[in-house]
Order: structure tokens, then sequence, then C-alpha cells
């Protein structure tokens, strides 16, 4: 085999779906809450070397030969997450959000054990006890949810819950969850029962890396998080406990459920770490939220009801069932106008998951490119053009060329999008 040869020349078919991936992101909006973009760097880390290291174990206590660079960038990553977190203990080995929950569930639980989880279809997380995930299938899942009045969760039902249960561990944190989770409150129950009290950061890790949202940290015994969403590095996930945690909760990763890291992903999680410590990356978690507040409003004007009636972070549900679609049908209409978005049940939904009566908005990845609310007001307008007639193929066209001239002044990867227009002859 000739290691020499560019992509293009070994593997034309996957060299063309990278450019075909690269012209999509640039010409479309990105609007799912858990995606982002991120920098040259955390790609240029994430694409290394490291990518051929094999490291089980930790720094010093490697299982493996020639590890002393992959301890240098594992000890870099871990101490930039704790400067960044004001956490005591960091594992940045977990490869996804996911795989960090299972870590700390095994670290301080039996199986059968009782957890009192945030209900998936109320803004959860499939990990947070779905019963047909694994955290459903080997606990004992208590679920809490939102009000029906306000749709903003409901403590005082949570609180009530804890003390006919008392869990072994309270779950708080959200995938679809639009106003300001009270960590403080939740430890006040956590504690009134002896709980242990875990937050799943996931989606708004950057918003409180940044201040902008209150941290778990000091109430919690565990936080969790990816690393892709909010806080914009690679796709993986990071696990922070308190000290008294750390050597059952690093054991429960690896070897328990992990083995070797990937040093390459720990590399770019380094990175982003660092762009987050920056300045700039407080004034762009702001900006965020502005964007989200003013997407919703936009559609709040053309007359979408939001639930919970708006958002305090980066992500809002709409509820479109009330407008006469399904989720799954204004997701299929947008994506064909090159907006994307994602169905979600909303709570209390009537309609089966994979219908779902709402779409989850995010306004990460478009503010990443630099749109600020003058460009969310003519998003708002193109999404309701669209559903306002969700089969109309002339509406779709339009809105297409309106996309694709307002990403067109907010370039992503530029150098690598000239390579792909010199290779397409465009």
């Amino acid at each position: 085999m000739n290691h020499y040869r560019t992509l293009a020349e070994s593997d034309p078919d996957i060299y063309q779906a990278i450019q075909d991936e690269t012209r999509r992101q640039h010409e479309g909006l990105e609007l799912i809450a858990s995606e982002n973009f991120v920098s040259e760097a955390v790609l240029q880390a994430a694409g290394s070397v490291f990518t051929n290291k094999y490291a089980e174990g930790y720094p010093g206590r490697r299982y493996y030969g020639g590890c002393e660079y992959t301890d240098v960038v594992e000890n870099i990553a871990i101490a930039r997450a704790k400067e960044l977190f004001g956490c005591e203990h960091v594992n940045v080995q977990p490869h996804s959000g996911s795989q960090a929950n299972m870590a700390v569930y095994l670290s301080v639980l039996n199986y059968g054990d009782t957890i009192l989880g945030f209900d998936l279809s109320h803004g959860g997380h499939l990990t947070h006890g779905h019963p047909l995930n694994f955290s459903g299938k080997s606990y004992k899942i208590i679920p809490y949810g939102v009000k029906k009045d306000d749709e903003t969760i409901d403590y005082e039902a949570m609180e009530q819950l804890a003390q006919e249960h008392k869990p072994r561990l309270i779950l708080c944190g959200a995938s679809a969850y639009s106003r300001v989770i009270d960590f403080e409150r939740i430890a006040a129950i956590a504690k009134s029962v002896d709980a242990l009290l875990m937050a799943d950061i996931a989606h708004i890790a950057g918003l409180v890396a940044a201040g902008i949202h209150p941290s778990p940290i000091p109430h919690c015994d565990f936080v969790t998080t990816t690393t892709h969403k909010t806080l914009r590095g690679p796709r993986a996930g990071m696990i922070m406990c308190r000290e008294q945690f750390a050597k059952d909760v690093d054991r429960s990763l690896f070897p328990g459920i992990q083995g070797g890291p990937l040093v390459h992903i720990i590399a770019a999680k380094a990175v982003a770490f660092k762009e987050a410590l920056q300045p700039e990356f407080k004034t762009y978690q702001q900006q965020i939220v502005q964007n989200a507040k003013a997407l919703c409003a936009g559609l709040v004007d053309a007359g979408f009801r939001i639930v919970s009636g708006g958002t305090d972070n980066h992500v809002f549900l709409v509820d479109v069932f009330s407008q006469g679609l399904f989720g799954k049908d204004a997701e299929k209409a947008l994506d064909a106008a090159h907006i994307t978005v994602n169905k979600n049940s909303i709570p209390f939904d009537t309609n089966p998951p994979l219908k779902a009566s709402g779409i989850r908005i995010g306004t990460p990845a478009v503010t990443t490119r630099g749109m600020g609310e003058s460009e969310m007001k003519v998003i708002a307008e193109v999404i309701t053009e669209v559903l306002s007639a969700p089969n109309d193929e002339t509406v779709r066209t339009n809105v297409t060329k309106r996309v694709k001239e307002l990403t067109a002044g907010f370039p992503l990867y530029a150098n690598r999008l000239s390579k792909v227009d010199s290779a397409s002859g465009d």
C-alpha cells in the first residue's frame, strides 16, 4: 500500500462525501442545538498523528510504552478543564457523553438502584433513564418533569418524588429545556434524602464555562458533559467530580467500560478548552443567548407557540403541531430548503416520538459563523415561509436561494471550501 497517496487518490468515494459535506455545512443553516462548528485548530488536532497511539491507562500509569507525549496532551487537557470549570477532578477520556454518564453510574450505583431523572419526553436525555437505554434497563428510574401550566421544571413534584422513593442518585440536566436549571435547589432536595447529585450539562457546558448559566460544580458530586455542543470542541465527553469520587470514576471508565482513549480527540479537547478560556468566548456565549432570544421572538411574532414561552439559553422547542404539522414533516420540509433542525417531542406530547409535535432549534452553530440578531430575523422569516407551505416546491426553491445568499456572507472553513471549488471546477 502506498501511504503517501492523497485521500482523493486512494478513496475517491469517501473524498467526495467529505467535499459534499463541506459544501452542505457551508451552504446550509445549521440549527440543530447539539451541533456546532469547531475551529481549524481543533480540526487539525483531531486529525493528527495521535490517532495512531494506543494509551490505555492514565498519565504516568500507561499499559503501553511511547506515551510521553500522550501524557503531555492529556495533562494539558485536564489542567485547562479544571481552570475552565473550577472543578476538583477531571477525566477527559470518555468517548461520548453517554459513556461519561455510564461511568458515573457504575462508580456509585448497584444494578437496580433507584435514580430520579428528568423525563426524556419533557426535555431530558436517553441516558437519564429511558426504558430502551442501558440506564433504564439497569436501574429503577423515577422520572420527574415539567409543570403543565408553564412547562418549567416542577421542583415541588421533584421533591415529593425524592421523599417518596429515596433515590440513590438524582440526575439533572437536559437536551431540550430552554430555561435556567436551579442546581442549588436540586442540591437541597438531594441532601434532604441523602442522595448523590449529578448534573449532565452537555448542552449548556459552554454557557456554564462562560458564566452565562449558573454552574452546577459547587452543588453536585458529579458533572458530565459532551465537548461538542456549546463548548465547541470535538465530538466526545468529559467527567468532572469531587476528589473523593475520583478513583472510582476513573476505574469505572477504564478498565470498566473503555479501553484505549482517543488521544487525537483528547488533543482536540485541549485546544477547544484553551479557546474557551479566552475572553472572546464569553462574548460568543452571550451572543448565542441573544440570538436564541431573537430567533424565538421572531417565530412568536409569526404565530408559533414556543414551549415554556421562550428561552434563557441556546435552545428552544417550537410546537408545530399546533399549526397542523408533525415535527417529522416540519424537519423534512426545512431540510429540503437547507435549514437543518430536528423533530422533537414536547412536554405532554400526544404524538409518538418519531412523528413528534415539535422541532428543536438552537443557535450555537449559526453564532459561530458570526451571525447576529438581524440574521435571526431573516432566519425566522424563512422558517415561517417554509412551514406555512411545507409541500410547496416553489417556496422551497426561493427559500433555498435566500439561505445560500445569507450563508455566503458568513463563509465556513473558507480554505477547505476553496479546495472543494477547485476540485469541482467552480
